[in-house]
């Protein structure tokens, strides 16, 4: 969104994360912090690798104020958004440039904070902080205004910045009375009897396919990865999940690459939590449990059919126990589910990162393909498709004409601190209208209904 916002000025601005450039200063300085030259995989392959890094960074800058300095010439201007969810290390590097002469301008909402801890100490910690931060500004303000919906809706924008205070406040959002143009409210419980999943009724289904039927472009969200996932079978898989910009199952296929390296059993069954992740109905009884199986065999067992096929997915791990083996196996098993009706059953919900994952085969190491994917992620950005279903934690950040909350309900928005500044950033993603899928028997407390 901030690269949309600024393409006429494409030549004179510099958009990355935070952890980026800490990535470049460690990256420069490595043999002074101790660190290898190859930072990234560093930080990939530690635990807390990137607060590492960004705590030695912090501190070589608070002690050698030359290099902020000229960090300072290089981005005179630095504008820090959503850095409410900035970590203390980042902060203090930020700080350390500002201290150098950059002009400094920070964005941020505590109402959309995330977190590190829900712990009431950590949350109170990280709650001060920013009243520091603005203790040390020359200048503050707080926008009362919702410029979002100035041009689409204001009278939306007006009750979620309304509903903000509510939430900041510790009260309950008030559903009850008369609702402005573009908020909807649908009474719906969901009936699914499996943890993680979502259902409803035919009759409850109604109103929001009704809801959803003309809209060209929406975003459905939720608290939960579980409940997204499942989203994606709710709507019979028509709309994408949007991915977001990081490969969690991604890092860790690679991280683990790297310690079996060579055991094609390990390697097998790396292939298959993979999936599992990325993909349903690539189950243990129909598919998984047989393909580890055979690896260990030696895949010397007589198979007929569908078991064959298993067997020949196998084969190609077990002659190649390495990142480009799972590549050409994700490559054959993607083939497989479109060309064999054996494998129909298997749905690849995260298509952009089973892709990298099969694109790593291209790579002699696993790691310089995975540095090498990241680097054309970032320099890509992918469009997000005009209609999408996400967390709200990925949503972060977007703007849609149309948004619909699934399961507002008590599992997925209890009162915490965290569970409101979940919600108002679910409901501040839309901008002409909102849908809210409210539960009768098991409502959140943080709407009155």
């Amino acid at each position: 969104m901030f690269a949309k916002r600024t393409n006429a000025s494409q030549s004179k601005v510099e958009i990355r994360t935070i952890d980026s450039l800490i990535g470049q200063i460690a990256a420069a300085y490595h043999s002074t912090l101790g660190l290898p030259a190859d930072v990234a995989m560093w930080c990939r392959t530690n635990n807390d690798g990137y607060q590492h890094v960004a705590a030695r960074v912090a501190h070589l800058l608070e002690k050698k104020p030359m290099i902020a300095a000229v960090l300072a010439r290089r981005y005179p201007l630095i504008i820090c958004d959503e850095h409410q969810d900035a970590t203390v290390p980042q902060e203090q590097i930020i700080l350390a440039l500002h201290r150098a002469g950059a002009h400094l301008r920070i964005f941020a909402d505590p109402m959309q904070r995330i977190f590190g801890s829900s712990r009431k100490a950590v949350i109170d910690a990280e709650i001060k902080r920013w009243a520091d931060l603005k203790e040390q500004a020359d200048a503050f303000e707080e926008l009362d205004i919702p410029h979002r919906w100035a041009a689409t809706n204001p009278a939306l924008g007006d009750w979620i910045l309304a509903a903000r205070a509510t939430l900041r406040d510790n009260g309950q959002i008030d559903l009850r009375g008369a609702l402005p143009n573009g908020l909807h409210v649908i009474r719906a419980d969901n009936v699914a009897r499996v943890h993680g999943q979502y259902q409803l009724t035919n009759q409850q289904r109604g109103p929001l396919n009704q809801r959803m039927q003309p809209l060209n472009s929406v975003l459905v969200v939720a608290a939960h990865n579980d409940t997204v996932s499942s989203l994606r079978a709710f709507f019979n898989r028509s709309i994408p999940i949007w991915e977001g910009h990081t490969r969690d199952a991604l890092d860790g296929l690679c991280n683990g690459v790297r310690v079996h390296n060579g055991n094609a059993v390990e390697i097998g069954k790396l292939a298959v939590d993979f999936v599992s992740s990325v993909a349903v109905g690539f189950t243990a009884s129909g598919y998984s449990r047989q393909l580890v199986e055979d690896i260990a065999q030696g895949c010397t067992k007589a198979r007929t059919r569908k078991p064959a096929t298993i067997q020949s997915l196998g084969r190609i791990i077990l002659d190649e126990p390495t990142h480009r083996g799972i590549g050409k196996f994700l490559t054959t098993l993607r083939a497989l589910t479109k060309e064999d009706a054996a494998f129909a059953a298997i749905r690849i919900d995260q298509s952009r990162e089973f892709n990298d994952a099969a694109h790593l085969a291209r790579f002699d190491d696993a790691d310089e393909g995975l540095a090498e994917i990241a680097r054309r992620r970032a320099h890509a950005r992918a469009p997000i498709p005009a209609k999408a279903v996400s967390t709200i934690h990925k949503a972060k950040g977007l703007e849609f004409p149309h948004v619909v909350m699934a399961a507002c309900d008590r599992s997925h928005f209890s009162d915490t601190k965290a569970a409101r500044a979940k919600l108002y950033v679910g409901l501040s993603r839309a901008t002409e209208s909102l849908t809210l899928m409210v539960s009768h028997t098991n409502p959140t407390p943080l709407l009155l209904i």
